[in-house]
């Protein structure tokens, strides 16, 4: 059976040596139309509007990276190692840096204000866009939000191109027609149609995930580009393909323009986001957890943990709460809620409709600032990585992991014996260490550095207990159905 994956990374990666090719598509949303769509009359009005990115990454530092290995010599290794370095350069390094390449759409021509993907543009030196007549300036990044993926940033336009205008992502049906504009392996100014095959999928790409499917074709270096409906709106924001091979297959997604625009607006006047926090551990409410609760139908967000002095628990709820609305919202599934709350005006008073005692019972809930909340610490971010969403694990940006609590959830999902604690393994960052050495998702973390651990808070402080003592690396003890092994992983600057 042929392996299906889903590609993240959108932007078309080019190295003199064999590379893994993160790779993203695009799936767009569009508006239904009545009678005939003239793609012809609409491409020709578009084009213009959309531009081609390409960045220069940064090059590892030399003194990073492990020695070469030193034989005998005539050792038959020797001449292959020689051979190797002569390819690559000193200690390893490609001898040009690798490139990137995706798309982007200009949405102020004034200011010079072009959107794309974050991972178009990340850890990037040097931003470059092309317009529809092949000039090519530089850019400057204005801001970039890792959770959406989104980035916004500014050129110098001698020449105004048009710009686009974002419609109303919450119109689309399934079966309106779309367009996607972009540069598919770096070929530029390609154009696809299709239809808005699905709505509302959680592709497991981030706290926000509600992106929309299509089935236009959408390749590597589309990342970033627009979808736009039949009126010529941008609908979307093409982000990721589900793909066997890293090609088209007709299964791509796109973030909705109307989750879009609130972050692009805040990267642009603050040059970073600004999203409410509620303060909360959430997880889904099955049919036995409604059941025993009293609650007729399964839906809404359990509450799983409060954070001590945050919104939630200065507003009276509680552990065990489940979340029905929020701010006049229905919340119908729990990643709902993180969206609904992360988009709600910081500071205001927003009401809640909740479950708790077997009836319904409201309060109001003074929004405060996720990203605040991560910088004082009342949200562990792990030395640097981030806490992507309410529902979401813990991110260690220096293991690759995101790690959660063991729940009676994930005992169930992973089959964690009853006598196994420790800390959930969420996740593994591609082509980390990691990830390289076998951890997976439904793992459980015992023990760090010989030292029992129980939610992902205590994992941080021997992480931070570890570099204060300027030590490189961790040893981590991994159970798995059972069988347990240690790891030993070294923590990345």
């Amino acid at each position: 059976m042929r392996r299906i994956v889903l590609f993240f990374c959108f932007a078309f990666t080019l190295t003199l040596a064999p590379a893994i090719y993160k790779q993203a598509a695009h799936a767009a949303p569009g508006v239904a139309g009545t009678g005939e769509v003239n793609f012809a009359d609409l491409a020709e009005r578009l084009l213009p509007s959309v531009v081609n990115i390409s960045s220069t990454q940064k090059l590892p530092n030399i003194n990073d990276l492990p020695e070469m290995p030193h034989f005998p010599p005539g050792s038959p290794f020797e001449d292959f190692f020689e051979e190797f370095l002569n390819r690559r350069g000193p200690g390893g390094i490609p001898a040009v840096p690798p490139a990137s390449l995706g798309s982007g759409f200009i949405i102020d021509s004034e200011n010079g204000y072009v959107v794309t993907n974050n991972h178009v543009v990340k850890d990037a030196d040097e931003v470059r866009v092309t317009f529809h007549d092949d000039s090519t300036v530089e850019a400057e990044v204005v801001g970039r939000d890792e959770k959406m993926d989104l980035a916004v940033l500014k050129v110098k336009m001698e020449k105004k191109f048009p710009a686009v205008s974002f419609g109303d992502s919450d119109k689309l049906r399934v079966g309106d027609w779309v367009l996607a504009i972009g540069n598919p392996f770096g070929l530029g100014g390609t154009v696809t149609a299709g239809i808005v095959s699905a709505q509302q999928r959680d592709i497991n790409a981030g706290p926000y995930d509600d992106f929309i499917q299509t089935d236009a074709s959408i390749n590597r270096g589309n990342s970033g580009g627009p979808m736009f409906n039949v009126s010529g709106d941008v609908i979307g924001i093409n982000t990721a393909i589900f793909s066997p091979s890293g090609g088209s297959v007709g299964i791509g997604f796109a973030i909705p323009s109307n989750h879009a625009k609130t972050v692009i607006d805040q990267l642009i006047e603050f040059g970073r986001t600004r999203r409410g926090w509620l303060g909360v551990r959430i997880q889904s409410v099955t049919d036995e957890i409604a059941d025993s609760l009293g609650l007729k139908n399964a839906h809404g967000a359990l509450i799983a943990s409060i954070t001590p002095d945050g919104p939630a628990e200065k507003a009276g709820l509680q552990t065990g709460d489940i979340i029905l609305e929020f701010d006049g919202k229905s919340v119908d599934e729990m990643r709902t809620l993180p969206r609904v709350v992360a988009e709600t005006p910081i500071g205001k008073k927003a009401p809640v409709l909740y479950w708790r005692d077997g009836k319904e019972k409201k309060t109001a809930v003074e929004v405060g600032e996720l990203e605040k909340a991560e910088e004082s610490g009342l949200i562990e971010t792990a030395d640097g990585g981030s806490l992507p969403g309410e529902e979401s694990g813990l991110t260690i940006e220096s293991l690759g992991l995101t790690l959660n609590d063991v729940t009676a959830q994930s005992r169930e999902q992973y089959k964690i014996p009853a006598d196994v604690n420790g800390v959930l393994v969420q996740g593994a960052a591609d082509a980390s260490e990691a990830a390289e050495k076998g951890i997976l998702p439904g793992d459980v973390i015992v023990e760090v550095n010989q030292q029992a651990v129980k939610d992902p808070k205590s994992v941080t402080d021997i992480i931070n207990r570890t570099k204060t003592g300027g030590r490189s690396s961790v040893l981590l003890l991994i159970n798995r159905e059972g069988d347990v092994r240690f790891v030993a992983l070294k923590l990345k600057k």
